[in-house]
């Protein structure tokens, strides 16, 4: 299933620009809200969408996207429900990649084989598992990559050289550099280093370098977008979403309009910095 996160950045190399990637959580505020704004979001701009797994201990998330768990977890969602929204939103939606971010926790409890066996089903295209290390290969990545899943891994600021190709073996699908230390939605990163960072990453390997964390707005994007072949959005769509709703979290009637007028604007920034079209 990895074909279609490659058809997406394909499609973006041949229009000259970086991809735009979307993280929400799923299940927030609620599973059908949820659904909708997952349908929503290539509509408005996004190309690849990462669709977060709520946990009750998500160490690398900011404030922003724990209340999202936290949300998420009070409406019931869970990995089996999270999959079942993937399915729906694979009815209308063959074409747009959808990659699971969390944590290893639900998916051990769930089992591994029985999950990548439903992931698989439901139109799953990777994997973004952060609390799992390259020396931990066995448990859940060599057996995506044998089902068609891509892994995806984070580099950071922090990577270095020698750790650098232990990060990068078995990775499919994009390499994920996270653009600032700490968690999630905390800081605007140096645009400057990011674009060094992703060069020294590339002369690594020939997937695509995507950057996220820090980004919340269009120019953001645009800055990013320059230097890296995808920008990933994650904390300010949550941001966005949560100032949305009524009291009690529920949705409202601009819930989903909140998220979608967001990413118009970060696909409009990404496309505003064209790079030379890929050729034939």
């Amino acid at each position: 299933m990895t074909a279609r996160i490659d058809a997406a950045f394909a499609r973006c190399r041949a229009e000259g620009r970086a991809a735009l990637v979307t993280y929400v959580m799923a299940g927030d505020p609620d599973p059908e809200t949820s659904l909708k704004v997952l349908e929503a979001l290539p509509k408005a701009g996004a190309d690849i969408v990462e669709f977060g797994l709520p946990f009750t201990d998500p160490m690398a998330d900011g404030p922003a996207i724990q209340a999202a768990g936290l949300r998420a977890l009070k409406a019931g969602q869970d990995l089996r429900g999270t999959l079942a929204l993937v399915r729906r939103f694979r009815e209308g939606d063959d074409r747009t990649p959808v990659v699971l971010m969390g944590y290893y926790n639900p998916i051990h409890t769930y089992g591994v084989p029985h999950f990548l066996e439903d992931a698989q089903a439901a139109g799953i295209d990777g994997l973004i598992v952060v609390d799992l290390p390259p020396e931990e290969d066995e448990e859940l990545c060599l057996p995506a990559l044998a089902k068609g899943l891509a892994f995806i891994r984070l580099a950071t600021p922090t990577t270095d050289e020698a750790r650098l190709p232990a990060v990068l073996a078995n990775t499919a699908g994009f390499v994920y550099y996270v653009s600032i230390t700490g968690v999630t939605g905390t800081a605007t990163p140096d645009f400057g280093r990011v674009s060094q960072a992703v060069s020294r990453i590339t002369a690594h390997t020939d997937l695509p370098v995507v950057v996220g964390f820090g980004v919340k707005t269009g120019a953001h994007a645009a800055e990013i977008a320059r230097g890296a072949d995808g920008v990933v959005v994650g904390s300010a769509l949550v941001d966005a979403l949560a100032r949305s709703l009524e009291p009690g979290d529920r949705a409202g009637n601009g819930t989903v309009e909140a998220v979608t007028s967001l990413v118009r604007e970060l696909a409009q920034g990404v496309r505003s910095a064209a790079k030379a079209p890929a050729g034939p």
